[in-house]
């Protein structure tokens, strides 16, 4: 199968390996802005050929949107307008209700999947690129019935080919539910980084003294603002709806502390260890 990946990224550079892995994708074209990405594709043996967008679906069965989710909803009515009906498009935004709302009166709507492999880094570009990176991890497809049946078979056969397990859902349950164990823990990891750069002013002292459990924790304050302020914009109610109930658990937290309610600060980390119970299954 030839497959044209859009975004030569951390998502789209892990796909491309673990299809050629996988004997999926017999040749895979290249198409990025940036000629850097493009070029390190090509040493990284991640794609054959660079290309421009028209040539590359042209040339394709299976075309993948990996890009951000700003860029993905403009760009992808522009895939749909070039495709035929024996092609197929999949994107892998971390959002989905914007993206398929884009596209929902689009005469090829049907060509196309909305797919959300759960799985990412802080690090980005192609050679943050893992074939692995995907096994064991969820493959959600949204509104799978606006989907042509061939379009939807195929998109489940890479599903399987990245050695993750499909869920299917709308793409509004999708975003609510990624703003709650996703989202959220970016935006608690950037404030919990910008609060230690703001109180403790030696950076010495941060690379001293940092334990495994801090830089866990701000690990996802690395990712970048290109991805992730689209993200927050196109999701913006349900991360706003997660983020006050943040809040007001820290203010919780915050209470305990203040009046020395020390029996009360007890039973709020109890509760909080239930998760665990739920991460373990």
């Amino acid at each position: 199968m030839k497959i044209s990946i859009i975004g030569i990224g951390l998502i789209g550079g892990s796909i491309a390996l673990k299809l050629k892995r996988k004997g999926i994708a017999t040749y895979i074209y290249g198409i990025d802005n940036s000629e850097q990405h493009l070029n390190e594709g090509l040493d990284l043996h991640i794609i054959d050929e660079k290309t421009t967008l028209g040539d590359g679906i042209k040339n394709s069965d299976l075309i993948i949107i990996a890009v951000p989710v700003n860029a993905t909803k403009v760009l992808l009515p522009k895939v749909l307008d070039l495709v035929n009906d024996n092609q197929t498009v999949m994107d892998c935004g971390s959002t989905k209700s914007g993206i398929v709302n884009a596209v929902k009166d689009h005469p090829k709507r049907s060509r196309y999947i909305a797919f959300h492999p759960m799985w990412g880094t802080e690090n980005n570009g192609p050679k943050s690129a893992v074939a692995e990176s995907f096994s064991g991890k969820a493959g959600v497809i949204c509104n799978k019935e606006e989907s042509a049946e061939d379009a939807l078979a195929l998109a489940e056969n890479i599903v399987q080919a990245l050695d993750m397990h499909p869920i299917y859902m709308n793409a509004e349950d999708h975003d609510i539910h990624t703003a709650y164990i996703s989202h959220i823990s970016h935006i608690t990891s950037y404030a919990l980084a910008n609060t230690v750069l703001e109180k403790e002013r030696e950076e010495e002292t941060i690379f001293q003294l940092a334990s495994s459990g801090f830089s866990s924790t701000v690990r996802l304050a690395k990712s970048h603002p290109e991805m992730w302020v689209p993200i927050f914009k196109q999701n913006k109610e349900n991360v706003l709806d997660v983020l006050n109930e943040h809040i007001s658990q820290l203010r919780k937290f915050k209470s305990a502390l203040e009046k020395e309610n020390y029996e009360y600060l007890g039973e709020l980390i109890s509760n909080a260890n239930r998760i665990r119970e739920i991460l373990d299954k």
